[in-house]
């Protein structure tokens, strides 16, 4: 998300806000670097040393980023510590270090493109040759970037060369056991994502080869990793799709035909070879020659590709929408046509039927076409069939026909997990105002009989969509939980904010009685501060104290609410 740089303060959560304050006045940010205009980069002290850099144009944070493990939230104590540096004049602070200034106005800092540009202006030509090839002698990672930054040049270039470097990588990552460790992923992951970003410049150059060698070497070494690495974090897998991305960006930008005819054959070579088998890359590759075809002959080897049986069903239905693209691309209009009505048992094909049919307006091919869906996958696939009644309901709002408008909308709202403010809306807009009231009731009523755990959300909405306070409140307390009170403290806090306080108090106090993990005890803090919200700061001190005579041991509880 972009954060306006001078009112950062609202955009943050008040926990992670207080962290990176903290951390600021204990002087754990070191002076930021600013790269070139506007981008910056620093280390932030703490257990372990994080790298952050943001980018600020226009008085708005456009970008951020840190290398510590924080995936909670948008924005980590880190990012907020160097926000605090940055704004330290405007906000009036000082880390703990800051020394008294001097009346003198401090010259500005140059940025380290600029004094880059200064000094490849001063050193010759030799001396510069003489410090890469002595770096390339000694740092690995410098010399992967220096080698595929230029592979062009390169006449051995191949995507056996890049291969080798990420395979470099993956064993500089891997333990003694050959299997790479989460705490390691992460470095592996920023060092192959440095990689990527040197073919994404190839592409932007034109230099589609070496792109195509970066790209191809990264998809299937990553691949391979995933066999012997924990990728809880996504950084193996994401550098996949980032690589495949790269490969979609050159089919996109009108290669040569060399370039084009690679690609199509390297995606024909991994199908066959089932290099990403049993990964969504497989299908991405099919999806990816698909794009590329330029002739009937190389559509048919593609169409061969996908009639093969085998795959999941999920796996088949998207074969047969590549199939279909690929009709519509070297076939008549009637072809594809036939090929969409013969495997409506595919959902996308039958949504595409239902919405040709209503263009039309063949209402009545429209509502066979759902009808047929409903019985198909009511049973068994609840959702798919939920999704057909809305095409139902669809074609009676444009059919006008008030009672079906009326009877679907009251069933989705009873069955379907989605859109159920909207379906109200349309009962509401629809039934005559004099039955409204018992309409609503009934409607209770069966959701309060229809199982044996009935949808309190459900009657919920209907509390608030007719502003029933009381009803809402005594909900609640039926079914009262910390996170019903949070999710409804909004409607309620107005009138019955002391009842609300009290709530939150006994749900706190069972919810540590079971629960003593400092999670649990930052989500009990949590719930503490909205207790401070709803205006009764001395009920949450009160709290507190109690909660330190009932646990005096609990030292991490103890911590988190010194923090509250």
């Amino acid at each position: 998300m972009n954060i306006p740089f001078l009112r950062f303060e609202q955009f943050i959560d008040e926990t992670i806000l207080k962290r990176g304050l903290s951390y600021f006045k204990s002087g754990y940010v070191r002076e930021p670097d600013e790269l070139s205009s506007g981008d910056y980069e620093t280390i932030v002290e703490g257990s372990e040393d994080y790298t952050v850099r943001l980018t600020i144009k226009n008085e708005t944070v456009t970008a951020y980023s840190c290398t510590c493990p924080y995936d909670l939230g948008p924005v980590c104590k880190h990012v907020v510590a160097v926000l605090f540096y940055l704004q330290q004049d405007e906000l009036d602070l000082k880390p703990a270090s800051a020394k008294k200034k001097s009346a003198a106005p401090k010259e500005k800092k140059k940025t380290v493109s600029q004094q880059v540009n200064e000094l490849l202006e001063k050193i010759s030509h030799d001396d510069l040759k003489k410090f890469i090839l002595t770096n390339i002698e000694r740092n690995p990672p410098f010399r992967n970037i220096f080698l595929s930054s230029f592979a062009q040049h390169n006449s051995a270039e191949s995507k056996e060369m890049y291969a080798k470097q990420v395979r470099s990588i993956l064993n500089s990552a891997a333990g003694r056991h050959g299997f790479i460790e989460y705490s390691q992923a992460r470095g592996l992951g920023k060092a192959v994502y440095d990689l990527l970003a040197v073919a994404q410049k190839h592409v932007e150059n034109k230099n589609h080869q070496s792109a195509f060698f970066i790209a191809c070497a990264v998809m299937e070494e990553m691949t391979r990793a995933l066999d012997f690495a924990d990728d809880s974090d996504g950084d193996i897998g994401g550098n996949i799709d980032n690589a495949f991305e790269i490969l979609h960006n050159i089919a996109v930008s009108n290669p040569p035909e060399p370039i084009r005819s690679a690609l199509f054959n390297y995606c024909i070579e991994s199908i066959r070879s089932n290099i990403f088998s049993g990964w969504d890359w497989h299908l991405s590759m099919m999806h990816l020659a698909s794009e590329i075809i330029t002739n009937p002959e190389d559509a048919a080897l593609v169409i061969s590709l996908l009639d093969k049986k085998g795959g999941s069903e999920y796996e088949f239905q998207k074969a047969q929408e590549i199939k279909l693209h690929i009709i519509q691309k070297f076939g008549s209009a009637k072809e594809a046509e036939q090929f969409l009505e013969q495997n409506l048992v595919n959902p996308a094909f039958r949504k595409t039927a239902i919405d040709k049919a209503v263009n039309d307006k063949n209402y009545e091919k429209a509502i066979a076409i759902a009808n047929d869906g409903i019985q198909l996958d009511l049973k068994n696939k609840p959702g798919l069939a939920m999704d057909w009644y809305d095409c139902l309901l669809r074609i009676a709002i444009l059919q006008n026909d008030t009672e079906k408008i009326i009877s679907y909308a009251r069933f989705l709202f009873l069955h379907s997990m989605q859109q159920k403010q909207q379906y109200y809306m349309l009962m509401k807009n629809n039934v005559a105002p004099g039955d409204w009231n018992i309409f609503v009731e009934l409607i209770i009523v069966e959701i309060t009989k229809r199982t044996r755990y009935p949808d309190v959300y459900a009657i919920a909405q209907i509390y608030v969509n007719e502003q029933w306070w009381d009803r809402l409140l005594q909900l609640v307390e039926n079914n009262v939980s910390l996170s019903m009170v949070e999710e409804y403290e909004k409607y309620l806090s107005k009138d019955f904010s002391s009842r609300l306080t009290e709530l939150y108090e006994s749900e706190i106090l069972k919810y540590l009685q079971h629960n003593a993990a400092r999670n649990h005890y930052q989500t009990a803090c949590r719930y503490l501060r909205r207790i401070t919200k709803l205006g009764a700061p001395l009920k949450t001190k009160y709290i507190i104290e109690n909660l330190r005579k009932l646990y005096p041991q609990r030292k991490a509880l103890l911590e988190e609410l010194n923090k509250v």
